[in-house]
């Protein structure tokens, strides 16, 4: 089962830079992340419940080229060669990647980790589709232990006050595509989905596939609790629109 959006892939060329710039301008806590030691690549992680957003920098180009690294790196390493930031690619949660990697086709997942500032290891199972913004997202499933995803920490994300005011939630990403039907339907190939014009509903989020016109950012709407400040504003290659929940 689709459990909701995991996470959002955005490759910056600074991650620790983004991280204060994400704090300051749109009052998020970036509060983990660590390196990818075979990957090349490292990220800031910012909790929004049980999604998050990871901010991600190249540290080894050679790793990441690597046939055997993540495809997450080379996703995020094609935007910067771009000359740009922006996102990169994202991720869908569920509670049985194996069965649903074999639905959509994908082979056989792949088992990763990262070295966190404390020195835990942080591990997870991902199964890819051909990546890309126009392309269905991967997949994820995190091993549920640890100062990340155990028990004891999803509970503490899920209080979690932001520097903002309040609690923080991913409610909607609109991703502008060359053919927003063909999209939504190499989703529901993938992955299940369905949706329409609307956009596609998982878990209380909602993705929106809508068409590019040549200038449009990616959106990502987050919903806050009251006695926050609306915002709007682009940063990173993204707009950002915070509204009350």
């Amino acid at each position: 089962m689709l459990l909701g959006i995991d996470h959002l892939v955005i490759a910056v060329r600074d991650p620790d830079a983004a991280a204060t710039t994400l704090e300051a301008d749109l009052g998020l806590a970036v509060t983990g992340g660590g390196r990818h030691e075979t990957g090349g690549t490292f990220n800031r992680l910012a909790f929004l419940g049980d999604t998050y957003l990871e901010l991600i920098g190249v540290f080894d180009r050679g790793q990441v080229e690597d046939p055997d690294a993540s495809p997450v790196g080379r996703a995020a390493a094609a935007v910067l060669d771009d000359g740009r930031e922006g996102l990169a690619t994202y991720a869908l949660a569920t509670d049985d990647i194996d069965a649903a990697a074999s639905r959509s086709g994908m082979g056989r997942p792949v088992p990763g980790s990262r070295r966190r500032p404390d020195g835990e290891l942080v591990r997870w199972v991902t199964a890819f589709p051909e990546l890309g913004v126009d392309r269905p997202p991967f997949l994820i499933w995190h091993e549920p232990v640890g100062a990340e995803w155990g028990a004891e920490a999803r509970a503490a994300r899920a209080a979690f006050r932001h520097p903002v005011g309040g609690r923080v939630r991913l409610a909607a990403l609109t991703i502008p595509v060359g053919d927003p039907e063909a999209t939504l339907r190499a989703y529901d190939t993938a992955h299940g989905t369905g949706g329409g014009p609307d956009g596609i509903k998982v878990a209380g989020q909602r993705i929106v596939l809508v068409r590019r016109d040549g200038r449009e950012p990616p959106t990502v709407d987050l919903v806050a609790d009251p006695g926050t400040e609306p915002v709007e504003l682009d940063r990173f290659g993204v707009r950002w629109r915070r509204r009350l929940g």
